[in-house]
């Protein structure tokens, strides 16, 4: 006999479909799982033969084999439980399954048959949407998550009894218990669905019609002085450029920072779609979720993570903390801290905003576009540019050069905007300091401009632009060109550089409103290469 039921895997951190083939023949019992498992699918045997026979079915006592397609790709995880449980069952014939549903199966058995959560229910719902499937059968903790893909049945299993409820087996057999109390011999026939819990209108909110700022609780407005900065963070924010503070200690680096996400536009449907769909296959959305994630990721990994934390990784790859910031923000708070060979993983990610990770067995890429923020003091003592008597530096030549020597030059040139923060001086005097909402909205001005000038291309911020497209995109008028050559040929800046303050140039044209860049956009784009310029 034979028998066929889907189910689902991850693969980075996209869905793929598995084929569950069972096939039962006459030998001595024995079960068999084909098709690369690994070791937590390859013991789904004694769950599912335990499960069967607790919720009162007959586990086949046939020669069973249990054949997982593709074969040639590695199957990882409990996901497939429940399907090898419903295959067997309708196999065997104990259970008819509605013909009228193409419906996908997930979900990890307990011993008793109540069925557990699984991560990355989100890409594999996905995936049955777009494969045509009908319905999806899942464990009943997951249910608000696989709510949030639209246009598919959502059925939620509480136990593997949920199935077919009021059945039991007797010494005679398999017996169905109807609602005038007879009971009739035979396998259980289910016409549908409709006796689970099935997933109405969704009530997770809808990621349109939010307040425009989304962190009550952080404000620039808090943020007294230091208004250069936040013009170099506005810029950061309206071109995704990368950034980092450089000052003293208690400047307010980390300060600035963190307000960051409050000026950022929030995620389209389609971006949050991802960023979920990242947090799901991470397992991090372990409670129900109330809708997508709608505001732009913040990661602040501590100095000490390792590069597979960092860059993702691990027997069985994960996303690491660039692919959890993906959409969203990366900061690295007192940069020279970390690891010079964990930093340096992050040149590639900047690059070409995404990760591969390679095995033995398969390649698995991660989505990786983020923007780079961070913040460090000008020498190990932090006082390097301090003016104050009590604050003198106390680091020597080689100690400053030893320190700076951990960011490497190729990672540093990545980093568009390198902004010093001096002491505040007489915050009393500093005036009024902008809102959160107040830089947000020329931001998204900016952004305006930017989708409205990569209209169905495949870029949509000045910092994604590269190679031809960027020498058609941006002119510069001559005398702008002429000073930013004389910059390059000056400092001995490389070509990345070079265009890099291009890039910039256009997002300070964008964000003044300005049609055309002058002189003065080349001029405030080159300022801001403050390590390359050597002011402190």
């Amino acid at each position: 006999m034979y028998g066929k039921l889907y189910s689902s895997c991850l693969y980075g951190i996209d869905g793929v479909l598995i084929e569950v083939e069972t096939d039962l023949s006459n030998g001595l019992p024995l079960t068999s799982i084909i098709g690369l498992p690994d070791s937590a699918v390859r013991e789904a045997v004694e769950r599912v033969r335990a499960a069967i026979k607790n919720c009162g079915y007959q586990y086949p006592l046939q020669r069973i084999t249990i054949n997982l397609a593709p074969a040639d790709l590695r199957k990882e995880g409990s996901s497939f439980d429940l399907a090898i449980a419903i295959a067997l069952l309708t196999t065997s014939g104990q259970l008819v399954l509605p013909p009228q549903e193409r419906t996908l199966v997930l979900g990890e058995l307990a011993l008793d048959g109540s069925i557990r959560p699984v991560p990355g229910i989100l890409s594999m719902v996905d995936l049955a949407k777009r494969q045509g499937f009908t319905s999806v059968l899942l464990p009943y903790e997951n249910v608000e998550e696989a709510r949030l893909i639209r246009g598919i049945g959502i059925y939620g299993l509480q136990h593997l009894k949920d199935l077919a409820p009021g059945h039991t087996l007797t010494s005679q057999g398999l017996n169905g218990n109807t609602s005038g109390g007879t009971t009739s011999a035979g396998p259980i026939i289910l016409k549908d669905y409709s006796h689970l819990h099935i997933s109405g209108p969704s009530s997770a909110r809808s990621i349109h019609g939010r307040e425009l700022l989304s962190y009550p609780h952080e404000d620039y407005s808090d943020v007294l002085g230091q208004h250069h900065v936040k013009r170099a963070l506005m810029i950061a924010a309206a071109g995704m450029h990368n950034i980092m503070l450089v000052g003293p200690p208690g400047t307010g680096k980390t300060m600035l920072i963190k307000r960051l996400p409050t000026i950022l536009p929030p995620l389209s449907e389609e971006e949050a779609l991802e960023v979920t769909k990242v947090l799901s296959a991470a397992g991090h959305l372990k409670e129900a979720p109330q809708g997508l994630i709608a505001d732009r990721p913040f990661r602040s990994p501590h100095h000490t993570i390792s590069t597979s934390g960092l860059i993702g990784g691990g027997g069985i790859p994960k996303p690491g903390e660039v692919s959890l910031a993906h959409r969203g923000i990366l900061f690295l708070d007192e940069l020279p801290e970390f690891q010079r060979q964990v930093l340096e993983v992050l040149r590639q990610p900047l690059e070409d905003q995404t990760v591969t990770i390679s095995r033995a067995r398969a390649a698995f890429t991660f989505p990786a576009q983020f923007m780079l923020a961070c913040s460090m003091n000008p020498c190990p003592c932090g006082y390097l540019s301090a003016q104050a008597e009590d604050q003198r530096c106390i680091c020597s030549p080689a100690r400053v050069a030893a320190y700076r020597a951990k960011i490497s030059g190729p990672l540093l040139d990545r980093i568009d905007l390198q902004v010093e923060v001096p002491p505040p001086g007489d915050w009393r005097m500093a005036g009024t300091s902008p809102s959160s909402v107040e830089m947000q909205s020329k931001v998204m001005a900016a952004h305006a401009i930017q989708a409205k000038r990569y209209t169905n291309r495949s870029v949509r911020w000045n910092s994604q632009l590269s190679g031809t497209f960027l020498r058609k995109t941006i002119h510069l008028p001559r005398e702008a060109e002429h000073l930013l050559d004389q910059t390059i040929q000056t400092l001995n800046l490389s070509m990345r550089a070079h265009d890099r303050i291009m890039k910039m140039a256009q997002t300070i044209a964008d964000l003044d409103h300005e049609g055309e860049i002058v002189t003065a956009h080349v001029a405030e784009a080159i300022q801001y290469r403050q390590l390359d310029l050597s002011l402190f």
